[in-house]
């Protein structure tokens, strides 16, 4: 007589099994179908916090437009301001490249720049609240 021979490939539990013991009640689970139903998307956050947010972003992108830098120079003057600062907010880090990059670039030299930043303080503080910041 020939015997096959199998081999086993697992090995028994030593455990009881799991109807050992008192029935346990099974619980229900309530099927509602969906199919057809609108996915709802938690709405989107703003892209920018604040207006200064925008305006950055949009000097940016109307300097390149212009040609006066390019997106290769303006990526490596962001992540050398992000990696300066880690902990600095986004746009903060955005604004100081840029005025780096305006400044390297000559567009505008850095005492053109601190005169047009005290400018621009002096106007807000004339300004009456809620009223648009004018430069003058």
């Amino acid at each position: 007589m020939v015997r096959a021979s199998i081999r086993r490939l697992f090995i028994r539990c030593g455990s009881p099994p799991t109807t050992s013991g008192a029935n346990r009640a099974i619980r229900a689970i309530r099927y509602q179908p969906i199919c057809g139903s609108p996915i709802l998307i938690p709405p989107e956050r703003p892209t920018f916090n604040e207006p200064w947010e925008a305006q950055a972003f949009a000097m940016a992108v109307s300097l390149n437009e212009k040609g006066l830098f390019t997106w290769t120079e303006w990526a490596a003057a962001l992540a050398a301001e992000i990696s300066a600062d880690e902990s600095r907010p986004y746009y903060e880090s955005w604004l100081a490249a840029l005025e780096k990059l305006v400044e390297a670039k000559s567009m505008m030299t850095g005492k053109e720049r601190l005169a047009r930043i005290e400018a621009w303080d002096r106007a807000a503080r004339a300004t009456p609240h809620g009223k648009p910041i004018e430069l003058r």
